[in-house]
């Protein structure tokens, strides 16, 4: 008996860790109130944010928060050849600015709980389609998933982000993003998957203390 309750520290430390990966991961202070969508919408405005969002667009979507994650899909086509780095000046491959840029976007996506879904390279043109514009020739396909979309916001006004933004538009050519929620997924999600990890690694490790304790 004293073996088996000795062994159970370990089932503690992973419910512990996994309480902690929920405050993280999920969105506890609910949907935006108005006056948080007023205060990011005046600071949306007082950097001109509005180059790359139409502000009516931006504004519907946060006075509609209903508090829950999304995921944002993007599609994106990058200049050939090499540019100017906007930094140095040095001559740098489009795909190259991007990944630099994604670098540390992809920090700040983390600390405000999101993480890529998906990233896929284009192998081929339209095969289905009606009533679109012709193919412009995307070269990405992506999916980012965002805690909230106050988090959204907290990003894109994040001083890390706002330095390193123009990588992002100096290496793409043409680019368009819009927000989503799933409603069929057959791959795992994090909150399902690390459970699963911290079980299995619980067992394991209680397996081997039960073990370890036997008198040989």
């Amino acid at each position: 008996f004293q073996m088996m309750v000795g062994a159970w520290w370990i089932w503690i430390l992973a419910l512990g860790l996994y309480v902690v990966f929920r405050l993280w991961y999920d969105n506890w202070r609910g949907p935006l109130s108005p006056q948080e969508v007023n205060d990011f919408m005046n600071q949306v405005s007082d950097l001109k944010m509005s180059e790359y969002s139409d502000p009516k667009d931006l504004r519907a979507f946060l006075e509609a928060d209903d508090g829950k994650e999304f995921v944002m899909v993007n599609l994106v086509r990058v200049h050939t050849g090499e540019l100017a780095h906007p930094h140095t000046g040095k001559p740098t491959k489009g795909i190259d600015l991007l990944r630099e840029y994604g670098n540390s976007f992809v920090k700040v996506l983390f600390k405000h709980g999101g993480h890529p879904v998906l990233a896929m390279r284009k192998v081929g043109g339209y095969i289905n389609s009606w009533n679109t514009p012709p193919d412009p020739g995307w070269h990405i396909a992506g999916s980012m998933r965002y805690r909230s979309r106050r988090d959204m916001m907290l990003l894109a006004l994040d001083h890390s982000v706002k330095q390193v933004h123009i990588l992002k538009t100096a290496a793409t050519s043409t680019t368009f993003s819009f927000p989503s929620q799933v409603v069929l997924g057959l791959a795992i999600r994090p909150r399902l998957w690390v459970a699963l990890v911290l079980a299995l690694g619980s067992a394991l490790v209680h397996l081997v203390s039960v073990i370890s304790l036997v008198p040989s």
